[in-house]
């Protein structure tokens, strides 16, 4: 049952609550009203973080940025302060399980430090980089993703991550600064570069593989929203208001996603979000077309494909040969 674990019902009632508090402090119905497509966004966007190595903001960043045009860096903090509620309660959900075994996700103490430096270079060093380049970039990310991870039989089978040595450890630290880089432009990104390592390089199982992803990004969200908050000091008024209209539809779905992967065959699901990625990048560069959005959208497209196809077919290929565990 999903609301089975006694820790989750504690968590979630006492979210619940603050959330009261905060709304009845800091914001109103008639806000809440006006800004209904923040929650609307967001039912779709915590059920993907919940049930895919994609975090919420795959959803909420190019809708908020592209469709609505709302500035880059808003739209990217409000990922990462939705994901602070939503994927950290995918994450109590995951954890609370009954026959949950803890010690699999022990490496997240160090994978969690280390994406949030990447995070942390990253507002120091990428953040001057054009809109619509870093748009491009994240439509682009997010649809070849799918797109391969969709089409590929790459499905591990490793329950705990078997990394030995410096090559593996370096191999890894550079995905996750990597990852904790692109959290800094989208808010989001660092779940999916971790899970293609995860499940190409050391054959994770897909279910535990997605769990420590969703889990790194939550880590991400709340750290990177507490650096906004109060290192840059830029998080507004507006934002938190906003912020609270779509809080109670993430801390529901996002661990819903979470129990829908683990009960059902998510198959016809995951082509539903292929196709939305599909719409959002082709809505992209037909809205106001350029030749620079085409080739930036294009370039990023072919290479990234082609990163994550060769490594998950190499998955495949790793399955299928005689004698290997």
């Amino acid at each position: 049952m999903f609301f089975e674990s006694r820790i989750f019902r504690g968590w979630y009632a006492g979210m619940m609550l603050l959330w009261l508090l905060l709304f009845a402090t800091l914001s109103s119905i008639p806000f809440l009203l006006d800004h209904w497509h923040y929650p609307a966004i967001m039912v779709l966007g915590a059920f993907v973080a919940g049930l895919t190595p994609e975090g919420g903001g795959a959803v909420a960043f190019p809708v908020l940025s592209v469709f609505f045009e709302i500035e880059r860096e808003m739209a990217r903090d409000f990922s990462l302060m939705i994901q602070s509620v939503g994927m950290t309660s995918a994450s109590i959900w995951i954890l609370s399980r009954k026959g949950r075994r803890l010690a699999t996700y022990r490496p997240l103490l160090w994978m969690i430090p280390v994406s949030f430096l990447g995070f942390v270079l990253g507002m120091a060093l990428l953040q001057t980089i054009p809109v619509f380049i870093i748009q491009a970039l994240f439509l682009s990310l997010i649809m070849t993703f799918a797109l391969a991870y969709v089409s590929s039989t790459h499905r591990g089978d490793r329950l705990v991550l078997q990394a030995s040595g410096v090559g593996d450890h370096a191999m890894l630290a550079g995905v996750l600064i990597a990852g904790g880089m692109c959290a800094s432009l989208f808010g989001t990104g660092a779940d999916i570069v971790l899970y293609t390592m995860l499940v190409t390089r050391f054959r994770m199982d897909e279910k535990v593989a997605t769990h420590m992803s969703i889990m790194v990004m939550a880590a991400i969200s709340v750290l990177g929203y507490g650096y906004r908050f109060f290192w840059d000091g830029d998080i507004t008024d507006y934002q938190v208001r906003t912020w609270l209209c779509a809080y109670p539809v993430v801390l529901f779905m996002a661990p819903f996603g979470s129990y829908i992967l683990h009960k059902l065959n998510v198959e016809w699901m995951l082509r539903g979000i292929v196709a939305l990625n599909i719409f959002q990048l082709g809505y992209f560069n037909l809205k106001n077309p350029s030749w620079e959005k085409f080739a930036w959208s294009g370039g990023f497209s072919v290479v990234l494909f082609a990163i994550f196809w060769l490594s998950l077919a190499r998955m495949t290929r790793q399955r299928r040969a005689p004698g290997l565990g």
